[in-house]
């Protein structure tokens, strides 16, 4: 925590702008907060967020300052075909009702707490998992060699993911090093939906590929 804080100050005084990318973070995935910007204690410039405000419609959206805005009107050519159309203005307000409404947020916040409980709950049984971290119903999953030198499981972490897609379970990798098990369901993921996860983590974690994957 501090880094997102100190790089949006140092942007602003070399004059640039700070635009938070909330495609995948926000509209209340992260379970205290609607936007995950918030718990870093920032305010962008310009947010963007993606397919989760249109619910399997193809929409994006921008949201800036006037004064941002104002400034492309420059001269410039720029026009978007479908832009702003009354249709996907409509999908993407019905969508944002639907999570206050049916309180999404509260649930990835409650899921989410009971599914990252879980998942610290493997660490006591699979030496591999080095650390489980994130907000809400954004968790990380990170897989090591050695908990004490951090050396990163790069390739069991992406044999693990394809034996998840085995079980019916679609999961990614990420970080640099691409040993992070990327977990984003929909907000609407119950507990019941957890326990299966876990039920499936477990049962790949216990097949000892460690060994078998170099």
């Amino acid at each position: 925590m501090g880094f997102l804080k100190q790089a949006y100050e140092f942007t602003r005084k070399a004059g640039g702008l700070c635009i938070a990318d909330e495609v995948q973070t926000g509209c209340g995935r992260a379970g205290d907060y609607f936007w995950s910007f918030e718990q870093h204690d920032v305010i962008p410039d310009i947010v963007t967020i993606g397919k989760p405000i249109g619910n399997g419609h193809p929409l994006g959206v921008v949201v800036t300052t006037q004064e941002i805005a104002t400034a492309f009107k420059n001269g410039m050519e720029y026009f978007n075909t479908f832009g702003g159309n009354p249709v996907s203005c409509a999908i993407g307000l019905e969508v944002l009702r639907v999570i206050k409404d049916e309180g999404l947020q509260q649930n990835a916040k409650g899921v989410g707490a009971y599914l990252k409980n879980g998942l610290k709950n493997l660490m006591s049984d699979f030496e591999i998992i080095g650390d489980v971290r994130g907000p809400g119903l954004f968790l990380g999953i990170e897989l090591v060699k050695n908990r004490d030198t951090k050396e990163p499981a790069t390739n069991q972490a992406s044999y693990f993911a394809n034996r998840m897609r085995d079980t019916g379970i679609l999961m990614s990798t990420d970080g640099p090093f691409n040993n992070v098990l990327k977990i984003k369901p929909p907000i609407i993921f119950s507990k019941l939906d957890s326990d299966f996860l876990l039920e499936s983590m477990t049962s790949v974690l216990a097949e000892d590929f460690m060994k078998a994957v170099r």
